[in-house]
């Protein structure tokens, strides 16, 4: 089944055929979150992102290795080279040890991507547990002549090997730029240039996370965990690299620099960024006071929500926007998102009560070839989802005998929504969420419409209007059409 499918490529800039290295495999990684904090909106975009890349991937045919690393170490306050350690701060704020605090935002962040649905990744190494990968990936860095060691640290020379080579080009800034930007830096601290960058920091007397190398007591530069660990897991050159646009400069174009360095070649072919989270416009940051936790979200304990917003929700409001586009959030969009749900999931229920005819009035093949070109363009879930939405239409029309559907083409209509709904855009209806009991409860309630079938047509007027009459009670809309009768539950 698998198909030409093109991705934007934020190295080219521009969407390119996606031509995996082996052909009918995958290898994709994406940067996780640092456990320091509970996971929120931005996370939750990321993550929602790829996991409808690598769910799309496997529909179509393709044998996915997915890698989304935890970063438990190495990544200072301001994404520096100096200053505590994210972990580290928050273990002296909380009163914990740093693999406390690692294990409880760890577990959270897992516990809030279960409830949106997230697919687990096939491999989800930590930074901590690869330092001995690390270790030599400097060491290679070092001995291709691009790294320097000073006072136990060793730095990325960076001007050196933009002497040889592009730097800046995966994030669009030039070389020059970055020299006349960091020129009153030099000479202040141990590095040769404000421009380089820790690839292992040397741990000061008081730094927790520490671990032996041949130059220091320290630890691993940020930079340096996920060249290590997609190197191990994915090859020295693999698929797919994506992240956050916010990762793109410095992280994503340092990865870069040392993977070229240390193997002598470019380690990622494609290369893809989620664009960000905007609050009326306005950046979504702790530092800003305006970020809301998933929890809060849930929850609905933040004085910025009107209300508690189910993961489902938050899921389809983001699919509801390109990956690459802003996505700015308010309480009108997310109660939109909401109702848009409902509307899809009342209709995928009808599904299996619509009534056959000999010969179809809709076109479902069409239909498919929109959807799945829709998401070989690029992943464009809204405009998939916008074609789901032709589909439902079509599903009321059958429903309200306007329109009519073989039973093959049903069968077909059945399938397309089951795999994109469930499959490839990863929702569930609420009442899945809990008890996974939803197949039972269509299967009572279709048996009970039998029995009231037969109760008319023994003329058991009573016994057909009472079983009406207790499902009405307990929210459920009956019609009764020329064609027979169809169900839904009501909110």
């Amino acid at each position: 089944m698998i198909q030409e499918i093109q991705i934007y490529n934020t190295l080219t800039r521009k969407k390119e055929v996606f031509e995996p290295l082996v052909p009918g495999k995958a290898g994709l990684y994406v940067c996780g979150p640092t456990v320091y904090g509970p996971p929120h909106l931005g996370h939750a975009r990321s993550a929602i992102s790829f996991d409808l890349l690598f769910r799309f991937l496997k529909q179509i045919g393709y044998k996915v290795r997915y890698v989304r690393n935890i970063t438990d170490v190495g990544h200072l306050v301001a994404d520096a080279d100096e200053g505590e350690d994210k972990i580290a701060q928050q273990a002296k704020l909380d009163e914990l040890e740093p693999m406390e605090v690692v294990q409880k935002y760890t577990n959270m962040y897992h516990e809030a991507m279960a409830l949106l649905n997230l697919e687990s990744p096939s491999i989800e190494p930590r930074a901590s547990g690869h330092i001995i990968e690390q270790i030599e990936e400097v060491k290679k860095i070092l001995n291709s002549g691009y790294a320097y060691e000073s006072n136990g640290s060793v730095y990325f020379d960076v001007e050196k090997f933009a002497a040889e080579n592009e730097y800046g080009k995966l994030s669009g800034r030039k070389i020059e730029d970055l020299i006349s930007n960091t020129r009153s830096l030099d000479g202040q601290d141990e590095k040769l240039s404000g421009l380089d960058f820790a690839i292992w920091k040397k741990a000061s007397p008081e730094h927790i996370m520490r671990w032996p190398s041949p130059w220091s007591d320290g630890f691993p530069g940020w930079h340096m965990e996920c060249t290590a660990m997609s190197c191990k897991y994915l090859g020295e050159t693999f698929d797919i690299h994506g992240g956050g646009m916010d990762l793109t400069f410095p992280h994503h174009e340092a990865e870069m620099a040392q993977s070229q360095a240390a193997h002598g070649k470019p380690a990622v072919r494609y290369w893809m960024h989620n664009n960000m989270i905007t609050l009326n416009g306005q950046k979504m940051g702790k530092s800003l006071g305006n970020a809301i936790s998933l929890d809060e979200f849930f929850s609905g304990n933040h004085p910025l929500l009107e209300k508690a917003y189910s993961p489902m929700t938050i899921r389809f409001f983001m699919l509801q926007a390109h990956y690459r586009s802003t996505l700015d959030f308010s309480n009108e969009a997310l109660q939109a998102s909401e109702k848009g749900l409902e509307r899809l999931m009342k209709a995928v229920a009808k599904i299996d009560s619509l009534p056959v005819s000999e010969s179809s009035s809709v076109n479902i093949s069409e239909l498919s070839a929109n959807c799945y070109a829709a998401m070989a363009d690029d992943m464009n879930s809204p405009i998939a989802i916008a074609y789901l939405f032709d589909g439902v239409k079509m599903i009321n029309s059958i429903a309200d005998g306007k329109s009519t559907i073989a039973a093959a083409d049903k069968d077909s209509l059945k399938s397309l929504f089951n795999t994109f709904v469930f499959d490839i855009f990863g929702l569930k209806g609420e009442d899945q969420a809990g008890s996974g009991n939803s197949e039972v409860l269509n299967e009572v309630v279709d048996l009970l419409m039998k029995l009231r079938a037969d109760a008319k047509a023994n003329k058991d007027w009573a016994t057909s209007d009472k079983i009406r009459n207790e499902l009405a009670a307990i929210g459920f809309d009956i019609k009764d059409g020329k064609d027979g009768v169809s169900w839904e539950l009501k909110k």
